[in-house]
C-alpha cells in the first residue's frame, strides 16, 4: 500500500498538477486522467482485498486523497465520488453487487453519487413506494461527473428510511439536468438533477437504511472530505516555499499536521462535533494558505492560468462543499475571532 501512496504522489506531481491550470481554464478534465487512475488501481481503494480491492486503511486513504487533491482538485473530487457506491455495494447482499462491484473496482464502470438531497432533516429528495419499485421526486443539488460516469448512486427518503439504488444517469421526461457554473473545479462537470416521479425498479435498489444510521455511517466520508482541504493547503505551502518564503511554509505545514491529527482523533473517538470543528479548521487553513500564496507570488498571482488564483478559488469552493451546519458555524466563529 505504501506503493499506492508513492504512485499517487507521482501521478499528482507528474500528471495532474502540470495540467491543473489548463483543466481550470478549459473546465474539462481529460478522460486520460481517470483512465490512469483506473490503470493504477485507484478505483478499488474502498473495497477489501478479498473482493479485488486495495483494502486501504484510513491513513493510506487519507494520504492518497490528500496527495491527489494537491495535484488537481477537479480530477480528485470527481474520482472520489465513485467510492461511495463501491463501499455501499461491498457491504450489500444485493444481486447488484455481483453485477457491478468487480467492474467498479477495476474502474471499467465509473460511478457518481446523488445523496445530498437526503441529508437534511427535511429531505430534498423523496422516494415513494410504487408498484414494482420506487418513484423518486425532488432535487439532487450537486452531482459531479455528469457525462463522465456510467452509473449513479441515487438516494431518496421514504419517511425516515433511506433508499439507495444504482441507475443509468440519463436525462429524460422524469429527470431534468441543469449544468452548474462553479467558481472553481468546473472540470467536475457538476449538475443539479430535478426528478419528477422518476421510476426505479425494485431490482435496482441495493440498500434500505434509516436516516439516523446513514448519517452515523457517513462519519468516515466526512473525514475523507477533509483531505481535500489538506491537499490544497499542502500544495499551496509547497509553492510558498518555492516562492522564497520557507518560514511561512513551515508554519503552515505544522498547522496542517495539527488539523490532520485532530481529524483522525475525532474519527477514532466517534465525536462528530470534534470532527466538524476539525473540518472547519481545515477549510479555513486551506483558504488562508491559498491567500498567503497570492501574497508570496505577488501581482502575477491574479493572472489567468496562475496556480495561486486558482487555489484561492478552489479554497473558496471547499469552504462550502460537503459542509454541514456545524462546519459553517465553526468557520463563522473563526472569522469572528
Amino acid at each position: 500500500m505504501t506503493d499506492l501512496v508513492a504512485r499517487a504522489r507521482a501521478i499528482a506531481d507528474d500528471v495532474l498538477f502540470p495540467a491543473a491550470a489548463e483543466v481550470d481554464v478549459k473546465g474539462e478534465v481529460p478522460r486520460s486522467h481517470f483512465d490512469l487512475l483506473a490503470e493504477q488501481g485507484f478505483y478499488g481503494l474502498a473495497a477489501p482485498v478479498e473482493l479485488g480491492g486495495a483494502g486501504a486503511d484510513l491513513p493510506q486513504l487519507s494520504a492518497i486523497v490528500e496527495t491527489l487533491a494537491g495535484g488537481c482538485l477537479s480530477t480528485t473530487f470527481t474520482w472520489l465520488q465513485h467510492h461511495g457506491l463501491v463501499a455501499g455495494l461491498a457491504r450489500s447482499a444485493s444481486p447488484l453487487r455481483e453485477r457491478y462491484l468487480a467492474p467498479l473496482i477495476r474502474g471499467e464502470v465509473r460511478a457518481g453519487v446523488a445523496y445530498g438531497g437526503v441529508i437534511p432533516k427535511t429531505p430534498l429528495m423523496r422516494a415513494t413506494r410504487v408498484d414494482g419499485g420506487y418513484a423518486f421526486t425532488g432535487l439532487a443539488p450537486f452531482v459531479s461527473g455528469w457525462g463522465l460516469i456510467d452509473v449513479l448512486q441515487l438516494c431518496g427518503r421514504d419517511g425516515d428510511k433511506l433508499i439507495s439504488a444504482v441507475v443509468d444517469p440519463a436525462a429524460g421526461p422524469q429527470l431534468a439536468v441543469r449544468r452548474l457554473d462553479l467558481v472553481a473545479v468546473q472540470g467536475t462537470a457538476t449538475v443539479a438533477l430535478t426528478l419528477d416521479g422518476y421510476f426505479v425498479p425494485e431490482e435496482l435498489v441495493y440498500d434500505e437504511t434509516s436516516h439516523e444510521a446513514f448519517i452515523a455511517g457517513n462519519t468516515f466520508g466526512a473525514r475523507l472530505n477533509g483531505c481535500a482541504h489538506l491537499g490544497l493547503a499542502g500544495r499551496a505551502t509547497r509553492l510558498i516555499d518555492e516562492a522564497g518564503q520557507p518560514d511561512v511554509a513551515a508554519t503552515l505545514a505544522a498547522e496542517q499536521a495539527q488539523v490532520r491529527d485532530a481529524l483522525d482523533e475525532a474519527l477514532a473517538a466517534g465525536d462528530l462535533a470534534r470532527l466538524f470543528e476539525a473540518r472547519a479548521a481545515g477549510a479555513e487553513l486551506a483558504y488562508r494558505s491559498a491567500g498567503a500564496l497570492v501574497v508570496a507570488v505577488g501581482s502575477r498571482a491574479v493572472l489567468t492560468g496562475e496556480h495561486a488564483q486558482r487555489l484561492v478559488r478552489e479554497a473558496t469552493f471547499l469552504l462550502v462543499v460537503a459542509s454541514r451546519p456545524e462546519i459553517k458555524a465553526g468557520l463563522l466563529a473563526r472569522a469572528a475571532r
